[in-house]
C-alpha cells in the first residue's frame, strides 16, 4: 500500500491529537491511536479523558478525568504545538463531552474551524463493557457529532445513536443518512461486525453521495482496537491534506493490513497490529 510521507530526520512532523481513554492492556484507546500515529510518521499529542482498568478479556472499571483537565490538555497543545487534525475516542460522560466540544470550538478544531475532527463515538468496549454513561448519548448526538468532519461508529454505536439495526446494505445506507442528520460533514457505517459476509464493506456518506469501501474479511478474533486504528489513521491522512474519501480509503487499507498482522495477547482478544510497518 502507499503510505503517508515521512518527515526527514530533524524536521518537525505532522501533529495529530487524540482525545480519548487509556487501555491498560495496550490494545485499544490512546495506546492504539499513538501506535498507529507513530508508525505513520506522525507526532502524537494526547488529551487523556479517562483511565480504564482493562485487559484482553474486558473492562472492569474506569476513572474519569475532570472535564476542565481534559479541556486544558487540548488547549495547551493547540496553543503551543498546533495540530493538523484531531480525533476523539472514549469520553465517558456528558460533562467531558461538553468540555471537549467547547474547547474544540475555541481552538478551531471541527467542521466550523480549520482543523479536521474525527469523532469515534465510543460507547462500549468490543466485549460489551460500557465506556459511556447512558445519559451521555444525547451529548454525543447533539453536542459533539455536529462538530465532526467525520463520525466513525461501529454497528453497536450506530444502533445506540440512530436506533437502526444494520443487517445489510440497505439498512447501512439508512443508518448513514440518520447519522448525517445529526450534523457531521461525513459519516461512515463500518461493516466489520457483519461477520456473515466474506467482505468487510463500509458505507461513507456526505449527505449527497454514497461511497463503498470494501476489503476481504480477515479471519481473526484478534481485532481489538480496530475502530481506534481506523479513526487514527484517517486523522493522520487528513492532517496530511487528504480529502475525506481518500483519507478513509487509506485508513481502510491500513487497518486491513493491521488486522492481517494481529496477534494473540492474553486470554481474550488480541490487538490489531501496525508493527508490520517496521518490516515494510
Amino acid at each position: 500500500m502507499k503510505l503517508l510521507p515521512l518527515t526527514p530526520d530533524g524536521q518537525t512532523p505532522v501533529r495529530v491529537l487524540t482525545i480519548a481513554g487509556t487501555d491498560s492492556g495496550g490494545g485499544a484507546g490512546i495506546q492504539a491511536d499513538t501506535r498507529t500515529m507513530a508508525l505513520l510518521g506522525v507526532h502524537a499529542c494526547v488529551a487523556v479523558a479517562a483511565v480504564t482498568v482493562q485487559n484482553s478479556v474486558g473492562v472492569s472499571g474506569f476513572h474519569e478525568i475532570p472535564p476542565e483537565t481534559v479541556a486544558g490538555q487540548v488547549r495547551v497543545v493547540a496553543d503551543d504545538i498546533g495540530v493538523g487534525a484531531a480525533k476523539t475516542g472514549m469520553l465517558a460522560s456528558t460533562a467531558i463531552i461538553e468540555a471537549v466540544a467547547a474547547v474544540c470550538g475555541e481552538v478551531g478544531i471541527g467542521r466550523a474551524g480549520s482543523i479536521p475532527l474525527v469523532v469515534d463515538p465510543v460507547a462500549a468496549s468490543m466485549h460489551g463493557d460500557p465506556l459511556l454513561h447512558a445519559s451521555a448519548l444525547d451529548a454525543l448526538r447533539h453536542t459533539l457529532i455536529p462538530l465532526a468532519t467525520l463520525v466513525t461508529p461501529n454497528l453497536d454505536e450506530v444502533r445506540l445513536l440512530t436506533g437502526i439495526e444494520v443487517t445489510d446494505d440497505r439498512s447501512a445506507r439508512a443508518a448513514a443518512e440518520a447519522l448525517i442528520a445529526l450534523g457531521p460533514r461525513w459519516a461512515i457505517v463500518k461493516g466489520g461486525h457483519l461477520r456473515s459476509s466474506a467482505f468487510s464493506t463500509d458505507i461513507l456518506f456526505d449527505g449527497d453521495r454514497f461511497h463503498e469501501l470494501s476489503a476481504p474479511r480477515i479471519a481473526t478474533g484478534n481485532d481489538h482496537g480496530g475502530g481506534d486504528t481506523l479513526a487514527a489513521a484517517t486523522a493522520c491522512a487528513l492532517a496530511h491534506g487528504y480529502e475525506v474519501p481518500e483519507a478513509v480509503a487509506f485508513a481502510k487499507e491500513w487497518t486491513t493490513r493491521c488486522l492481517a498482522s494481529a496477534y494473540d495477547l492474553g486470554a481474550g482478544h488480541g490487538p490489531v497490529s501496525p508493527l508490520w510497518r517496521l518490516r515494510a
